[in-house]
């Protein structure tokens, strides 16, 4: 074994070379436009994002390496506008002086505020520097547009095992890591990089904390025992909250449970707050079930109440119970569709008052004025149907609620067809 380091086996281990990079193939494989603009030297300036340990800053690193241009980084935590004006002043400088671009990375961008981004930008404009912004965040959300338009966005993604086995395999044998003098079987090694959940860099921190802790053999049960838990990528204020909430919505509505359910304990392993998931689940009853299954919505707050009187950790079965159900049940957004279509016909109508036979007459003589005139009590005639108009005055009788004809609202359909036939049949 190796003497230890200070530095961390990451970042011993952070290639410097295209050659060496694991993984994001569809951004920087071989004939990919990023890969030929770094091996020609063509950068302009680029924006990488996606979560950490996917290679961001490395791949900032292999820029600095080939690009021939004055190369300088700061860190947006750190780094405030004087020193940020400092970096671009230089950067004219040397341009002017040296006739040379300089490239500029920043790690973190998102964490510039926005006079920080708003002072970067005419330097990025003018092209005295070229930009790499690295962050965790959405660039679309998180990041002056004016410079997201100025920059090409590379979405990188979480490794897959397979490439998290090449990495660690490479720390087993490089010099800069172990050097081959620390053993490990291939199933504590796909282990270790099915654990990480993506991230090189909790591979590489999980494999020396290993190395560490329990020796240079090591086997799939000592591996085991030092990391019994998964390590989630989820931050509830975050992108991935937003995304995982958004593929379980998008899962639910697509009936499938089983996946709906991954989703759902994937939140709830990363300690989401069971009653935004209940809330979700709630709008859900309504917005993608409606009236294809009516008693979806009751459903949901009945698991809810019993959550709220069991808590947790017992009050999973009630979030399952109710992901199940809405993930199973018959879809409709017939409910959702009415209410776009008679919002618009409101904001189109030139009036809504109300015509005088729907009016009530409270005080006398209102009647008079022909309040209440001609009103039919439905419950006075046969099946509680009356030939009548009830819109607004200014408004044109229309079709707002088109129910499908899955579950209960097929039925819903054929009663609203025939009130329908008896209600218009004389208007």
């Amino acid at each position: 074994m190796p003497a230890i380091s200070s530095e961390p086996l990451a970042f011993r281990l952070r290639p410097t070379l295209l050659s060496d990079f694991v993984g994001q193939e569809k951004v920087v494989g071989k004939g990919t436009p990023l890969r030929k603009a770094i091996e020609t030297d063509a950068l302009r300036s680029v924006i990488f994002a996606g979560p950490p340990g996917t290679g961001k800053t490395t791949l900032a690193r292999i820029i600095a390496e080939a690009t021939n241009a004055h190369f300088t980084q700061i860190n947006a935590v750190t780094s405030g506008v004087k020193d940020l004006k400092e970096v671009c002043s230089e950067a004219e400088r040397v341009q002017k002086m040296l006739g040379q671009r300089t490239v500029l990375f920043i790690d973190e961008i998102h964490r510039f505020n926005t006079s920080q981004q708003d002072a970067l930008l005419p330097y990025v404009e003018s092209g005295v520097v070229t930009l790499i912004g690295a962050t965790t965040e959405n660039p679309y959300f998180e990041v002056n547009q004016a410079l997201v338009s100025r920059s090409q966005v590379y979405l990188l993604v979480p490794l897959v095992v397979e490439d998290l086995e090449r990495i660690l395999r490479r720390a087993v044998d490089d010099k800069k890591g172990f050097s081959g003098k620390l053993k490990i079987s291939d199933d504590a090694l796909r282990h270790i990089a099915t654990v990480s959940n993506g991230d090189a860099r909790i591979a590489l921190n999980l494999l020396e904390l290993a190395a560490l802790t329990r020796g240079t053999d090591l086997s799939l049960k000592q591996v085991q025992t030092l990391m019994d838990k998964r390590s989630m990528r989820y931050d509830k204020s975050g992108e991935d909250h937003y995304n995982t909430i958004s593929a379980f919505i998008k899962t639910l509505r697509g009936s499938d449970v089983d996946a709906a359910l991954v989703w759902l304990f994937k939140m709830i392993a990363s300690g989401e707050e069971p009653r935004f998931l209940f809330r979700r689940m709630a709008i859900f009853a309504s917005e993608d079930i409606g009236n294809a299954d009516p008693e979806s919505l009751k459903f949901v707050i009945a698991a809810w109440d019993a959550f709220e009187r069991v808590g947790l950790p017992e009050g999973e079965f009630f979030l399952a119970h109710a992901c199940i159900y809405l993930a199973q049940a018959p879809k409709s957004n017939a409910v959702t569709r009415a209410m776009g279509a008679v919002k618009r016909a409101i904001a189109a109508a030139p009036t809504l008052e109300v015509p005088n036979y729907l009016r009530n007459a409270p005080v006398k003589g209102m009647k008079e004025q022909g309040y209440g005139a001609d009103y039919q009590y439905p419950h006075d005639l046969p099946g509680a149907l009356a030939t009548a108009n009830y819109f607004p005055l200014g408004m044109q009788q229309q079709d707002f609620y088109a129910p499908s004809d899955r579950g209960a609202e097929g039925e819903i359909a054929k009663r609203i067809a025939m009130a329908k036939r008896i209600i218009r049949s004389t208007l």
